[in-house]
C-alpha cells in the first residue's frame, strides 16, 4: 500500500518536504519527499526528550512526583507544561499545576534534572536511552530539549512505530503520556490560541476536542503528538492505528495552519478506505 495522499506535499509553499505514515508494527504504508533528508525539528524535539526522561523514570534514576524546576513542582509538571514557567524565560508566572504554560525553559530543566540525576549529559542519555535502540543514526537532541533537535522522516516513523507498539517503555507509562494530565487546566496553543481546556499528556499534546487546531477535523480525540515551529509535525492516532511524521523548512505560519488539517484528512480518508 502506497499512500497517494502523501504526494499533497508537494502543493506545500516550501522549499523541501517529506513525510511518511508508519503502523505500530513497523510497516511503512507509505512516503514521499526525501525521507533521509535532516530536518531541524524544533518542538518537535519534546516528545524525543519527554520519552528520554520516561526512560530515566522506568529506571529508577527520578520519579514523576519528585520535585524539579520551579519550588512545588514535579517531573510530572514540567513535561505537562504546568510547572508554572514562562514560555522561554525561566521565570515563574503562576502556581504549579494552576495553568497549561507551555514552556520550553520547562523541557531545558527537565533535561537539567535527568542530566544530574544520572550524570550523563542529556542529549547523550536520550542516546542511549531512545535514539541507539531504536537505530535513530541520522537524529540528535544536542542543545535545548525542548527544540534543537534534527532528524529525518524516516528516523521519526520508527519513533512513531516504537510510541505505538512501546520497547523500550512499560505500555502502561506510554498510556500514562498519552493520558491528560491535570485535566480541565486551560491555556494557550502556540499557534491557536487559548484552548479551554489545553488538555496535554506527559510530554505529548492531546487533541481532544481543540479547535481550532493542526490535525484535521477527522482526527479522533485521542489523537496526541507535537508541531514545531520550524514547520514540522508528528501525530498518532490510535482510532486510525496509525502515526504520520511531516518535516519541512519553513516556519511554521499561516500556511501551516491552511495546508496541514486537509493534508492529514487526506491521510486518515486514505486508511480508512
Amino acid at each position: 500500500m502506497s499512500l497517494k495522499s502523501l504526494a499533497s506535499i508537494e502543493n506545500w509553499p516550501v522549499p523541501t518536504a517529506a513525510a511518511g505514515v508508519v503502523r505500530a508494527d513497523g510497516t511503512v504504508l507509505g512516503t514521499h519527499g526525501p525521507t533521509g533528508h535532516r530536518f531541524p525539528l524544533a518542538s518537535v524535539t519534546k516528545p524525543l526528550a519527554a520519552y528520554a526522561v520516561l526512560v530515566a523514570y522506568e529506571e529508577g534514576a527520578v520519579e514523576l512526583d519528585e520535585p524539579a524546576g520551579p519550588d512545588g513542582a514535579t517531573v510530572r509538571h514540567l513535561l505537562a507544561h504546568t510547572s508554572g514557567l514562562a514560555f522561554d524565560e525561566h521565570r515563574v508566572t503562576s502556581a504549579p499545576g494552576e495553568r497549561r504554560l507551555y514552556s520550553n525553559a520547562g523541557f531545558e530543566q527537565l533535561g537539567d534534572h535527568v542530566e544530574k540525576a544520572t550524570e550523563i549529559p542529556f542529549s547523550e542519555y536520550a542516546r542511549q536511552a531512545v535514539l541507539e535502540p531504536l537505530g535513530m543514526t541520522s537524529t540528535s537532541l544536542e542543545g535545548s530539549p525542548a527544540k534543537d533537535g534534527v532528524s529525518t522522516v524516516d528516523d521519526l516513523l520508527r519513533f512513531a512505530a516504537e510510541v505505538q507498539a512501546p520497547r523500550l517503555l512499560d505500555p502502561r507509562t506510554v498510556a500514562a503520556a498519552m493520558t491528560v494530565q491535570y485535566p480541565g487546566t486551560k491555556g494557550v496553543l502556540p499557534g491557536y490560541g487559548h484552548q479551554n481546556p489545553n488538555d496535554w499528556g506527559l510530554g505529548f499534546e492531546i487533541r481532544d476536542g481543540k479547535s481550532p487546531h493542526w490535525t484535521g477535523a477527522s482526527s479522533s480525540p485521542r489523537a496526541f503528538g507535537h508541531f514545531g515551529q520550524s514547520g514540522t509535525f508528528l501525530w498518532i492516532d490510535p482510532d486510525a492505528g496509525a502515526a504520520c511524521v511531516a518535516l519541512t523548512d519553513r516556519a511554521f505560519g499561516p500556511w501551516a495552519v491552511e495546508a496541514w488539517p486537509p493534508f492529514t484528512d487526506g491521510v486518515l480518508a486514505e486508511l480508512r478506505g
